[in-house]
């Protein structure tokens, strides 16, 4: 199947930036407020092949580092993402800076920015197309550097966290895989929720939620309910609304090495076209000399 077919799914929104499932394990991806908040160094390492099976579907490839300063106030961090589709290759590298304000004994807000830039290259010469005699195609995009700038807010305590955020405030290019063409970005709105509960003393259930809002398209709603045993093994389920349901699977390894997994299975008409996403991260924490680790890192 050619990466013509996306052009025939009208109603599938055009995906602008990535899309994660597992995005409970990777916030700092989407909001630069989660920076540093955890106890030591961490590091994540994501790769999600989308809509397998369709020429040209979205890959993305997503590296994170952060950590808290000595202080513990301030949190720095690097995320780093590739995302190609199609005739397009969008990488991405921001820096990422939070401050800390203690709200109560147990409640923490983290006020966040992120600062960086992108890379799009487009090489039409790549895929099939419906009307080969556009005069978009054939002009192609080398290196076009793209800037970007946003922020976020994340309120945590060691059992809940809310949060909310605009990865970037510029309305910058992008390849539109509905279009074929390069597009203005409009600005994207995440508000991530979870908490943990203990069902026994061995068992705890992590539900939690995103709602994704970008101008011009529906509302984008996830939730997932994962279930922790043992402070190990780790299952659950996910929806997306009208587009896919997903299983979570995750295996604490050591108290510093996590590793986990998802699979989408399209619930939309375009499970035509596909066989389903799959997505893996890889998480590292490194706690400081003497400190004690908290095992695992619920969030």
């Amino acid at each position: 199947m050619g990466f013509v077919s996306l052009t025939f799914m009208s109603e599938v929104s055009a995906q602008q930036a990535p899309e994660y499932t597992q995005y409970m394990y990777n916030t700092m991806s989407i909001n630069p407020g989660y920076t540093g908040s955890t106890e030591g160094l961490n590091a994540n390492l994501l790769y999600r092949s989308q809509w397998v099976g369709m020429d040209g579907a979205p890959k993305t490839g997503n590296f994170g580092i952060h950590g808290p300063l000595a202080n513990q106030r301030m949190g720095l961090g690097l995320n780093v993402v590739s995302d190609k589709i199609g005739p397009s290759n969008d990488v991405s590298a921001t820096a990422n800076f939070s401050y800390n304000i203690n709200i109560s004994t147990e409640a923490t807000l983290g006020l966040g920015i992120n600062a960086g830039a992108r890379v799009l290259n487009i090489d039409w010469s790549k895929g099939r197309y419906l009307d080969n005699n556009d005069v978009v195609i054939g002009q192609n995009l080398d290196n076009k550097f793209l800037p970007v700038v946003g922020a976020g807010a994340y309120l945590f305590t060691d059992r809940f966290y809310v949060g909310l955020s605009v990865p970037n405030f510029l309305r910058v290019d992008y390849y539109d895989d509905i279009q074929q063409s390069t597009v203005v970005d409009e600005l994207h709105y995440y508000l991530i929720a979870g908490y943990v509960f203990d069902i026994s003393e061995n068992v705890k259930f992590k539900p939690s939620a995103m709602v994704k809002a970008v101008s011009g398209a529906p509302l984008a709603y996830d939730v997932s309910a994962n279930f922790l045993f043992s402070e190990k093994f780790t299952v659950g389920a996910a929806y997306r609304w009208d587009d896919s349901v997903s299983g979570l699977v995750g295996f604490q390894i050591t108290p510093s090495v996590f590793i986990g997994y998802s699979y989408d299975y399209t619930t939309s008409e375009f499970t035509k076209y596909n066989n389903g996403s799959h997505e893996a991260i890889l998480r590292f924490q490194i706690n400081k000399k003497g400190s004690n680790l908290k095992s695992p890192r619920f969030f």
